[in-house]
């Protein structure tokens, strides 16, 4: 007789939630290779717990199965996700929900009191080694046996959080396939010729990125200029549709709400006054990204300079890394798990989380994806 109903490899965002879910009708371990379980899930939203998003759709991901993720999302709207939790939440203009008190870590103490009460077991600072079918499942510190399994193991962003993608070896061991992985929700790398006086500045911006002469997206947030190239909102929500493309460019638009004219109406107007060449665009812009515009239109033609305003273009050269990344591109492709999240080769085997290949754009759609996901094989599991 097999120790464990269910093996929950992996006590992050989706594991954490789904042994919560399970409730007290099954023996259940989770086995996590961290000291705790949840880190990751406490530090999400900069600590403020950004939870999920109201706006959760397909359109906001990308995967190998854009059906199978909107079935796996439908089942799972924001009210049931957030039904696991006690307590209140508020959701912001661009629908990202965080808890009422802005504080991540109660998100995993509300999941950890869950699974105390309903006798989840849990084994902290324990590596999975191998995994068989039926299920062995091999440990730095013994052998656990179980008749389901459950892939919840994270994807390689961010090492310290214990997800390095070594755990994919477990399922391609079991003929599981892995897309390439990429690192997104990051930080990108540019030309840093026009940039390299504007270290520590914010300014929002709306920025498209392109491949080409294709537009990949649109969206408006902060940027934040760095010796490496860009950061904020904006950048990381961008990062999604360039981490795993090259010859990418990023067009930023400052003052997205002052048309062109206005702008070379403003400085003919300073020019009349008498204003530098370097300080047309002062008052109007952070002084130092005024310079740094005009010293990319390299003019002091109103109408070069109202354009450069509106389109400063920053080559991307890559990313900070997977260090610095939120989230993988990049896991199982969906074409080999069923509608319940089952593996099509290993029965019993199921997957949920940032193990499988589906990631979201910046904005609380990732940790979206991790409960839906668990939902998604609770349900299968206790029908």
């Amino acid at each position: 007789m097999n120790e464990y109903e269910i093996a929950i490899i992996g006590g992050g965002a989706s594991g954490l939630y789904l042994a919560a879910a399970l409730g007290k009708g099954k023996k259940t371990v989770i086995i996590e290779r961290g000291a705790r379980v949840g880190k990751k899930l406490s530090a999400t939203g900069n600590g403020q717990g950004n939870v999920a998003n109201a706006k959760a759709g397909a359109e906001h991901y990308f995967t190998d199965d854009a059906r199978l993720l909107s079935s796996v999302l439908e089942r799972a709207p924001v009210e049931r996700v957030l039904s696991a939790f006690n307590g209140l939440f508020a959701t912001d203009e661009q629908g990202r929900i965080y808890p009422a008190g802005r504080q991540a870590s109660s998100l995993t103490d509300c999941l950890r009191r869950k699974c105390d009460r309903s006798g989840v077991k849990t084994l902290v600072e324990t590596r999975v080694t191998g995994l068989e079918k039926g299920f062995l499942i091999h440990t730095d510190k013994g052998v656990i046996t179980a008749d389901k399994a459950v892939f919840c193991a994270g994807g390689k962003a961010q090492k310290q959080f214990g997800t390095d993608g070594a755990a994919f070896d477990l399922v391609r061991a079991l003929g599981h396939k892995v897309t390439p992985l990429f690192p997104s929700l990051v930080q990108l790398k540019t030309n840093t010729e026009y940039i390299k006086t504007l270290k520590g500045i914010r300014a929002e911006c709306a920025v498209t990125a392109l491949c080409g002469d294709k537009v990949l997206k649109t969206t408006r947030g902060d940027v934040i200029f760095t010796e490496y190239g860009v950061s904020g909102n904006a950048i990381f929500t961008l990062s999604s549709y360039v981490t795993d493309r090259r010859g990418c460019t990023l067009s930023l638009e400052f003052l997205p709400d002052v048309s062109e004219s206005e702008l070379v109406a403003d400085i003919e107007k300073k020019k009349r006054a008498g204003y530098d060449g370097g300080e047309l665009l002062a008052l109007t812009l952070n002084n130092q990204i005024g310079r740094a515009v005009i010293r990319y239109a390299d003019s002091d033609d109103a109408r070069a300079i109202a354009r450069a305003v509106k389109n400063f273009r920053l080559d991307v050269s890559g990313t900070l890394g997977f260090d610095y990344a939120q989230v993988t591109r990049g896991g199982v492709p969906l074409a080999e798990v069923t509608d319940n999240l089952e593996s099509r080769l290993v029965k019993g085997l199921y997957f949920a989380g940032e193990a499988l290949n589906a990631d979201g754009e910046c904005g609380g759609y990732n940790l979206h994806w991790a409960f839906a996901s668990a939902l998604r094989v609770a349900d299968a599991l206790t029908k």
